[in-house]
């Protein structure tokens, strides 16, 4: 199932509207980065905003509305807020669960980790002391 939520603000600066959105798929983004990122910066590189300026100093004043969640992210998301400290939270756990089944299932063809917990933890603890390192 495709991880993503839709997001959008709305800013007024120097007499000028705003609105900037985006449906970000956190499949993606998971991928492409260890913790979940500044989403005020995600949405202001899509739409050419440099993060640098004063026109993104009051974008960050701007609330993040966000809608049609899909995935993993539904569970994070309450009256169109998302948790996004809970989100970050679970981010790195979901990440190396995604890296060592990947590994479980190439190097040894096991598809579903959650049927050897031992393993499952083991892969988990090496995981965690190669962050460490």
């Amino acid at each position: 199932m495709k991880n993503s939520v839709d997001v959008q603000t709305e800013f007024s600066f120097k007499g000028e509207d705003y609105l900037c959105s985006a449906t970000l798929d956190l499949d993606e983004l998971l991928q492409q980065h260890d913790d979940l990122p500044v989403i005020h910066e995600l949405l202001a590189h899509k739409h050419g905003i440099d993060t640098y300026s004063y026109l993104y100093e009051v974008m960050l004043e701007a609330e993040l509305e966000f809608s049609n969640p899909q995935g993993l992210v539904a569970q994070y998301m309450q009256d169109g807020k998302l948790d996004l400290s809970a989100l970050d939270w679970d981010w790195g756990k979901h990440k190396a669960q995604l890296q060592i089944q990947a590994i479980a299932t190439e190097e040894m063809g096991i598809h579903n980790l959650d049927e050897h917990p031992g393993l499952q933890r083991a892969l988990l603890d090496a995981y965690n002391l190669g962050k460490k390192a």
